[in-house]
Parts: C-alpha cells; structure tokens; sequence
C-alpha cells in the first residue's frame, strides 16, 4: 500500500477530533440533534483550519443511520461510502476550476432528483469566491430556495470576495487560526500513536511556523520526519529542514544594527544564503524576535505569549532594555515592507541587504519614525562623548594666563581631578572670562553649546562667581530648568574650568531690567574692550 500523508492519514472522523473549533462544532452538533439543519451554510477562514472537513463530517452526519450525540457512527454504508468518496449523495466541486455560469446550471439540473439513499444531497462548494458573477447569480435563487433535501456548504479563504447576496442566505461560520498550544498537543499525540521520538521544542517550532494551519504543521512534520527517517526528531534538525536560524542569530543581527555594523551584517546575509536558508523565512523569523522585544518592553508579558523558554527570556529583556519602541516599530515597518516587496522580485538577497542597511542607516529614510532613530544615535554618541576620559599631558594657554603666569600641569586621567588642581578664579580673571564668553562657548561640548547659545554672561561680585542670564522667554526658562539640575551645573562649572584652568562657580537667572541696573552685576560684552587670546 502506498504511503499516505500525515494530513490525510489523521483526518478527524468525528466531531470531537476536531482541534480548535469548538464553537463551531458545538453550533452544528446541536442543530443535528435538535433536527435544526439549515440548507446553506458558508465556512470561512485561512487554509488548514478544518473547513473541509468540518464540511465532510457534518455530510455524514446528516447521513448517518446511526449517529451519536451528533457525530457520524463511521460504521454504516452511508459513512463508509462517504469516507471513501463513492457516495453519490455527497458531491465536492473545486470552484477554481469550476467557475462558470455552465457548472452552475449542471448542480441547478441535478437538485431537481432527490437522493437514493439517505435523506440528503450535500454539495460542497470549495474555495466558492472563484466563481464568476454569473456563477453567482446562476446559484442564487437555487441557494435561496433549494429543495428539502439539499444542503449547500460553501468553503473560502477570502470571505470578502463573496457578494452579499449570497451572504445574506447562508449561515456564516468562521473558522479560527488554531493556537500553538493546540497544534503541538495534537502533533505530539500524533507522533505517540506513529511511535516517532520527536522534542517538545521541535514540535513547538513546527506549531508556530504553522501560522495557525493544523494541515501546514502536519506537512512540515511529515517533511522533517522523511529526512531525518529512522532517527529522533531535534530542534536543530528542524531547523536544518525547514531553513530556519536559532535565535541567537537574531540576537547578534540586532547588535550588528544597533552598531550601525554593515559589514557584518552584510557578513551574516552572507552566511545565511550559504547555509542554504530561505530569506523570506529568515526575515519573518527575525519580525518575530522583534516583536517578542516589543511585546517585553510594553510591559509584563507571560512567556506563552511570546513562545520562548525561560534562559531566551532573559536574554531577550536584556535586549530590550538597549532598544527603544519607536526604533523597534520602525524596524518592524521596514521588514514588513521588505517582505511584501520579496514576493515579487527574483532579486532577494539585494532587497534584503538594502532593507538591512536602511536599518542601519535611518537617514536614507525621511519619515518620522527614522527621524527618532537618528536622534536617538546622536544621543548615544554625544553621551559616549560625554562620558569618555581627558588624557592631558601638558595644559594649553588658559583665557586667562598671561605669559608670565604659565604653570605646568601634571598628568591627569579624568577632569574631575583637572579640576581638583585648577585655583578659584579671581574677580579680575572672572571679568575677561565674561569678556570672552562668546569663544568660551563655541568651545563646550555640543550639548552645552546648544543650550547656552543665546544666554549672556555677567559677574557677581560679593561672592565671586559668575552669573549666566538667560532670555525671558520660554526657551529661556526652558534652560535655566535645564540647568537647575545639579549634574547639568556641574558639567557646565567642569568644562568651562577646564577650558580657563580655573575654579568656577555659575548661577543662572533670567534677565530682567532690575538684574542689569543693579550694581552687583556687569554686563561685560556691552563694554567694548579690546581682548587679545593666544592659543599654545
């Protein structure tokens, strides 16, 4: 005897074999016994996910000679003759082959005749939107009013396509995508009465590469078995099959685009396509790794949610914590659009290393989200900037050393201790600091210059310390809050003494008349003096 598909070996023969479908199944085995049969019924929902053969047994069911709580007994002539498709009272139609105004008038011919056996005629109309709108209008007033003895059950994955004329006259059910947790139970009772040794996360992987198809996972398994025949089934062999990476690729790949890392990244394509993986299945695999990131960012997540084990998850948080959620959406978008482009090209590999690199380099893109990407990567250089350490051997020509004055300055390994050796500026010295505020600026560290650029300078003397006057605006106000903040202050106080090699206090205000009439203050740059900087 010929060896025969899983998906066909394991095909339910009752009501209560059927995975996932609970609420349907319940609905039609009520109406079987309570004797509430309708005479059309439409099955929608995406392949694999039992119409046919929800379909097939409710056809049996309403044939049965001796059915129980519903479901078919499988042992009289009518169920058998069924089962082994010779039954005349059951007839399947492909409509993508059988979409003609002609096809339709042969079934519209064929009702007239009642059943020879049984009580009814069940026609089952398979993947019904393909039918022609002649098609459609040919069955009509045959699906409005079909003799009692027949039923019809038409079948689709694209519900939409179907006019509302034929909706509105049959009983609508839609099937469900089948959980993970369904499929690997039901894949691993399989596997027990096959007596193969397979791996719960092997079976796990097939689940969910399923996408929901209880009849995909069982061809993948049937797949994966027939290569590794005679031999336990692992996750890396599942892997090796399917053309699949494990999760730590995904891992290392993000790194790489979080680095801006071309070259290695070009590097893991590189490697992917000789290990012979499929790239569509690659970049999916790589949006749900991304997704599970942001499922763990959106807050507590249970692990059955994101599919992975306990070690995974800890990696992954830690990963997530390196990543904002705007950056990963963006990410997402652009796998997303790289997938749907890939279906159509025959030129894979270059459309995905332009979208890698896209997610390297987010200004090659112009919209929003790639804007937040980019700010973000300044951000992170200017706080490596920030918090990268002064090597100074010899200390440049302060503003406000004379010739005669110039120290040596001992080596040093970090700016606090630069600072720690500088003297408190006099008030002499705190005046040409004023005096030359608009160089000192241009000298700080990106940050402070942009959030100092329009603030003046003046000099208090009873506590010999300068004053930064902000505008009264609020920008303004906006930075003086901004350097209200002890650390900002003190980062501002530690770069400019760095730069005069002297101890300096700041306080900052925000101008006002009363603050410049007053006789504690002087505005220095109204004061037109000539001010010569020599630079070593």
């Amino acid at each position: 005897m010929s060896y025969m598909a899983l998906y066909r070996k394991f095909r339910p023969d009752q009501f209560e074999e059927v995975k996932g479908q609970e609420h349907i199944v319940t609905t039609l085995k009520n109406q079987l016994m309570a004797d509430r049969i309708g005479h059309a019924y439409l099955f929608c929902g995406t392949r694999g996910t039992g119409k046919t053969t929800v379909a097939k047994l409710f056809a049996k069911a309403v044939n049965c000679e001796h059915p129980v709580d519903g479901s078919p007994c499988g042992i009289c002539k009518s169920c058998q003759a069924i089962a082994d498709g010779s039954s005349m009272n059951v007839i399947e139609i492909d409509a993508a082959s059988n979409n003609g105004v002609d096809n339709i008038r042969e079934i519209r011919e064929q009702v007239r005749y009642s059943p020879t056996e049984g009580k009814y005629k069940v026609y089952i109309i398979d993947e019904v939107h393909m039918l022609s709108i002649g098609a459609f209008n040919a069955l009509l007033k045959t699906l409005e009013e079909p003799p009692s003895y027949v039923i019809f059950i038409l079948a689709t994955t694209e519900a939409h396509k179907i006019p509302i004329t034929i909706l509105s006259r049959c009983q609508r059910y839609d099937f469900r995508r089948i959980s993970i947790d369904t499929i690997a139970n039901r894949l691993k009772d399989l596997m027990d009465r096959e007596q193969v040794k397979v791996e719960d996360q092997a079976i796990r992987y097939i689940a969910k590469a399923a996408d929901g198809s209880m009849r995909d996972a069982l061809s993948l398994l049937d797949q994966c078995i027939a290569f590794y025949l005679g031999q336990a089934l692992t996750y890396d062999k599942v892997l090796d099959v399917l053309g699949a990476v494990d999760i730590e690729i995904y891992q290392k790949l993000l790194q790489m685009i979080l680095g801006q890392d071309i070259i290695n990244v070009m590097n893991c394509i590189e490697d992917i396509i000789w290990q012979g993986k499929d790239l569509s299945q690659f970049i999916t695999d790589f949006m749900w790794y991304l997704r599970n990131l942001l499922l763990i960012k959106s807050g507590e997540v249970p692990e059955d949610a994101l599919d992975i084990s306990s070690n995974q998850l800890e990696e992954m948080k830690k990963n997530a914590s390196q990543i904002d959620t705007s950056t990963l959406m963006r990410y997402i978008r652009v796998l997303s659009e790289l997938l749907n482009e890939m279906k159509y090209s025959t030129s894979k590999r270059i459309l995905t290393e332009v979208a890698l690199i896209k997610l390297c380099k987010p200004q090659m893109e112009q919209n929003y989200d790639s804007i937040l990407d980019r700010l973000r990567q300044m951000e992170q250089k200017l706080v490596e900037l920030e918090q990268r350490p002064v090597m100074v051997a010899k200390a440049p020509q302060s503003v406000v050393d004379s010739p005669e004055q110039k120290e040596e300055v001992v080596s040093l390994s970090t700016a606090e201790e630069i600072q720690k050796s500088f003297k408190p500026a006099t008030i002499e010295e705190l005046e040409k600091i004023s005096d030359g505020w608009n160089r000192i600026k241009h000298q700080l560290s990106p940050r402070l210059k942009y959030l100092v650029q329009f603030s003046k300078m003046v000099v208090k003397k009873e506590s010999e310390q300068i004053c930064l006057l902000f505008p009264n605006t609020p920008d303004g106000e906006d930075g003086k809050k901004t350097f209200e903040r002890a650390e900002r202050m003190q980062q501002l106080e530690q770069e400019i003494s760095n730069l005069v090699h002297r101890e300096v206090k700041i306080e900052c205000q925000l101008m006002e008349k009363t603050q410049v009439e007053n006789r504690d203050y002087f505005d220095l740059s109204k004061i037109k003096m000539q001010v010569e900087f020599k630079d070593d």
